[in-house]
């Protein structure tokens, strides 16, 4: 059996450059008969400002894995019993995968990880193209061409089952109707491992006074908040990271010395940037809400209503200035009850770091 990766394109400033070397050496080191990455063409891509892909370039890469897996089906390469993971469940060729297996009398397996979509509103695809019926039948079309559909957080699943089938019973329930069908639905830590020994390397002793902004400029990540209580906090240096050119070394210094990371997203399927706060020593701040709600213990959460909105917010301030202040301050003054506080959250977020279910599955006989 071959388990063959169809990675997102790696850039270098994204996780994707790392899930590119690290998900086939997971599968190796697991056992895997053999692993095959389905390369696409180098195609100099710069994020979409405010989004996680080059929109153009993204199409460029797709296409050329898709002419590869063509390929590999006119070589008579692909087998019975054969395995697909998509890293991006959001990928239209996978259709034309499943067309190539069933016309062409291939016993195959996909597997694909969601990372959002239009079905969340305050995604990029959600806010500009909405719930336009091409849109939502396709998400739909390639969830049905997976086998097993992949997702990080019960919220992200239950968002998707809610806004694409109207479904609002749960994973267990929807499981139960789909038994031997395709459209599974199944819980895994993503493929991030190698974060528990990358990121305390950067970790230094003696934090600076500094918050971090670590999310992209887009509208749902509600900067002007951090904007805003940077200006009733002087005493902090705040840092919004995007703003300047880093490298990922570069981030990772800025992680590894600061106080905090901070967030009023108001759409988080996940929240890589947070966990690598974290791990780097840095307290989280995060909102009660969306995928932070199962995530996050409480000693890192505040109240959901405090940043709804900027209105909300302003009725809030003070209450979040207040707990930001004590935070830092405890961060500064090394609080040994902080510490263990940190210990606590990052042996939870292990959880929410290690793909041992994804792989068990891709290595499991069909």
């Amino acid at each position: 059996m071959t388990i063959y990766v169809v990675p997102i394109e790696p850039i270098d400033t994204r996780y994707t450059r790392q899930w590119y070397d690290h998900i086939p050496k997971l599968l190796d080191a697991a056992g895997a008969e053999q692993v095959a990455i389905i390369e696409g063409d180098d195609v100099p891509a710069q994020p979409t400002p405010g989004a996680f892909l080059d929109f153009g370039a993204t199409n460029i890469y797709k296409s050329s894995q898709l002419s590869v897996i063509a390929q590999l089906f006119r070589d008579g390469k692909i087998q019975d019993g054969d395995k697909f993971l998509y890293t991006d469940a959001w990928n239209p060729t996978v259709i034309q995968l499943r067309y190539m297996a069933e016309l062409l009398g291939k016993n195959i397996e996909i597997h694909g990880l969601w990372h959002a979509g239009s079905y969340d509103p305050q995604d990029f695809l959600g806010r500009l193209i909405g719930d336009k019926p091409w849109v939502r039948n396709a998400e739909g079309t390639m969830f049905y061409t997976y086998d097993v559909n992949w997702f990080a957080t019960d919220f992200h699943a239950k968002l998707f089952l809610d806004t694409l089938f109207d479904d609002n019973e749960g994973i267990e329930e929807w499981n139960r109707w789909h038994v031997g069908k395709q459209g599974q639905i199944k819980l895994t830590g993503w493929p991030m491992e190698y974060l528990h020994d990358i990121m305390p390397q950067f970790s230094k002793t003696v934090r600076k006074p500094q918050i971090v902004f670590p999310h992209r400029l887009a509208p749902e990540k509600q900067l002007d908040i951090f904007k805003d209580l940077a200006k009733s906090m002087p005493e902090f240096e705040w840092i919004v990271c995007q703003e300047t050119q880093l490298t990922k070394a570069q981030y990772h210094e800025i992680l590894g010395s600061a106080a905090m990371v901070f967030s009023a997203n108001l759409q988080e399927t996940y929240g890589i940037s947070v966990i690598e706060g974290l791990l780097a020593g840095a307290i989280p701040l995060v909102p009660d809400r969306l995928s932070y709600t199962e995530m996050w213990n409480d000693r890192f959460k505040y109240p959901s209503d405090w940043t709804i909105n900027f209105d909300n917010y302003l009725k809030n301030k003070d209450n979040l200035i207040a707990r930001i202040r004590t935070d830092v301050n405890a961060v500064l003054n090394r609080d040994n009850r902080l510490q263990q506080d940190i210990a606590d959250q990052v042996n939870k977020i292990s959880d929410f770091t290690n793909a041992k279910p994804l792989v068990d599955s891709l290595l499991k006989s069909a």
